[in-house]
């Protein structure tokens, strides 16, 4: 789709929106897998029956969602809950707020390349070349993760590049490992024809990494002025979600349907990788989906302060506001 499509997503069956509330919400990268999470309930409907007509455009990095929600011309947005702590430590007065956890545990992840040397061991990223791209979340977790597993950060050579020459710079071993959402650089390094026994990634969160990751985010102003539409909106969104964890395919069709250049069968890997080591986690089997633990989101905010020096601590509450969530017993996995 490229810039061209910088604006809306359409639905892929419109229907009148009559008295409709309309919502514009902002996904943090380009069209992937995993944004079917998202699409697939506006295929089928379920904003419309919530009474909202919703607008899904991409994003541009970790940010974007959080800048564009802030300044009031998004409603909702989906990105990264620990770039929303340190924005909001920086903008105390920002209206934004997270209201479901989607990433329970985050995709964070180092993938590199065995023949370069890379292990799974930390401490094998020394004395080698990271690829990373400044403006992704995993970029600014690299700092807690180095400090969590002893590696010295003087002895590797970071070098800041552009998502889209990653996997490229990886596959032509220019780099020996990259920074990145691991279901992002292990499909694409996949689809560039590198042999898996080539392949090594390593996940933050097996790493000591307690911090969670994506999560669905809201204007706090709309929310006071429209919580019946914040709460009809995430219970669309559920519904559509516990359809795709059943069903992946048909909400893998929602993206390609949209994306010229995308491939069925690489965004449905991505899209159950997301599934499977990001979203249907052992927390979310117990307690259900869109939570958060505030004990583990104090030890998270913990692990952040280990490398940003916070203008003031948050608590959980600052940034996670759980009014909105359906039911516990709706969100419990069958």
């Amino acid at each position: 789709m490229g810039a061209a499509v910088a604006g809306s997503i359409a639905s892929a069956a419109q229907a009148q929106t009559g008295m409709q509330t309309g919502i514009k919400l902002s996904l943090d990268e380009r069209l992937e897998g995993p944004a079917g999470l998202f699409l697939l309930p506006q295929d089928r409907g379920y904003y419309r029956s919530e009474g909202l007509d919703v607008t899904i455009e991409e994003g541009a990095g970790a940010l974007d969602p959080i800048t564009r929600i802030a300044s009031g011309a998004y409603e909702f947005g989906f990105a990264d809950i620990n770039a929303l702590i340190r924005y909001r430590d920086q903008n105390p007065a920002a209206p934004v707020k997270a209201v479901f956890m989607l990433y329970n545990k985050p995709p964070f992840a180092i993938v590199g390349r065995t023949s370069r040397g890379i292990t799974t061991d930390p401490k094998s990223l020394e004395d080698k070349k990271l690829g990373a791209p400044p403006t992704g979340a995993t970029y600014d977790q690299w700092p807690i993760f180095a400090k969590l597993n002893d590696i010295d950060v003087g002895k590797v050579a970071v070098e800041k590049i552009g998502v889209p020459v990653r996997a490229p710079m990886l596959a032509a071993g220019q780099l020996d490992a990259v920074l990145g959402y691991s279901f992002r650089v292990f499909v694409d390094l996949k689809d560039r024809g590198v042999p898996l026994d080539d392949v090594v990634v390593l996940p933050m969160a097996k790493y000591g990494l307690k911090l969670y990751g994506g999560a669905i985010m809201v204007n706090s102003k709309f929310a006071a002025d429209r919580p019946d539409a914040v709460e009809g909106f995430l219970r669309a969104f559920l519904k559509g979600l516990k359809d795709t964890i059943k069903n992946p395919a048909a909400a893998a069709d929602s993206v390609v349907m949209r994306e010229d250049l995308g491939k069925k069968e690489v965004e449905l890997e991505r899209l159950r990788m997301a599934i499977r080591d990001n979203i249907v986690t052992p927390e979310v089997r117990a307690e259900g989906l869109g939570a958060i633990d505030g004990a583990r989101f104090t030890e998270a905010i913990n692990q952040i302060a280990l490398t940003y020096g916070f203008r003031a601590k948050p608590k959980a509450g600052d940034i996670f506001d759980p009014a909105f969530l359906p039911a516990a017993a709706d969100r419990k996995l069958n």
